[in-house]
């Protein structure tokens, strides 16, 4: 009698090494169906394209762009009359231009999205084309909002480590900022509002743009903006340098420059966002195609 081998008994294993049961099937994700985000290298010659096509948006819809400036102003200056004689209510009027001031800017992404597609702007388009992106504006301004209260809390915390005698009045914030003698206080003060300062620009930089043009939630509009900074850190700086320049010009003398350069940089920022992103459609047994 001859000896029999017994046959095997080992179950097969799945990726891991581990003993599987009979009859498993390894799980493998389905495809994607939906458009996948691409980060377009930038050059420092981008930022300033940006500014020429948002210049073209503006001239071509002078009266929908004036109209969204002097929103932009009248902010500014009820900002700065707060700021002179009630510093108290600064973040809390902050915080409301801040629930305002996307929505304006959409109406300005409105105008430039129009004319990509070939479409004649409209004011009453631009006005209403938030109402089918509620939702994920609602969210996004949201999470703006609670970074700015976190700003505004830790830039208080910094006054009460360097100034134990209690918050200073406006002017004594004016002149601790310009005194030399506070240089350690100076220089923390503007770590910590930059890195905050980075944060809200990180998230923002083309969220807003994205809601408009795929209709995303807040949430992947606000990753794919942090993934085009960390993609183009150096253009991306240089872009917000330019926007920071701009505004500050802007308000010289009483802030009348935000009428024309609010809806400027308005307009280049939805070029900024076409600009730094495409989309790629899922791929289904053909080469992937580029989506705009």
């Amino acid at each position: 009698m001859t000896d029999q081998v017994p046959a095997s008994t080992d179950s097969p294993t799945d990726h891991s090494g581990t003993t599987a049961e009979p009859g498993y099937v390894p799980y493998v994700p389905p495809p994607s169906t939906v458009p996948q985000a691409l980060m377009v290298p930038l050059g420092f010659g981008d930022p300033l394209r940006w500014l020429y096509r948002g210049w073209k948006d503006l001239v071509a819809a002078p009266g929908i762009g004036i109209f969204y400036g002097v929103c932009f102003w009248l902010m500014a200056m009820l900002l700065t009359m707060v700021f002179r004689k009630q510093p108290e209510y600064v973040m809390s009027i902050a915080s409301g231009c801040l629930l305002i001031g996307p929505f304006l800017a959409m109406g300005l992404y409105e105008v430039s999205r129009r004319r990509d597609l070939g479409i004649s702007p409209e004011f009453g388009a631009s006005l209403t084309c938030w109402d089918s992106h509620i939702r994920s504006m609602a969210m996004l301004v949201l999470v703006l909002i609670v970074l700015e209260l976190l700003w505004g809390r830790a830039s208080l915390v910094v006054f009460a480590v360097f100034f134990n005698t209690g918050m200073p009045s406006t002017t004594g914030v004016l002149q601790a900022i310009f005194n030399p003698e506070n240089i350690e206080f100076v220089l923390v003060y503007l770590a910590v509002g930059g890195i905050f300062a980075m944060l809200v620009y990180s998230t923002a930089v083309v969220s807003i743009p994205m809601i408009l043009d795929r209709d995303t939630d807040a949430i992947s509009a606000a990753i794919t903006s942090i993934r085009v900074v960390f993609a183009n850190p150096l253009t991306l700086l240089w872009w917000g340098i330019l926007i920071t320049l701009l505004v500050s010009l802007a308000l010289i003398p009483w802030g009348l420059g935000l009428i024309v350069v609010g809806p400027l940089l308005g307009h280049a920022s939805w070029h900024a966002y076409r600009g730094a992103v495409r989309w790629q459609a899922p791929v289904s047994g053909s080469p992937a195609e580029m989506v705009k």
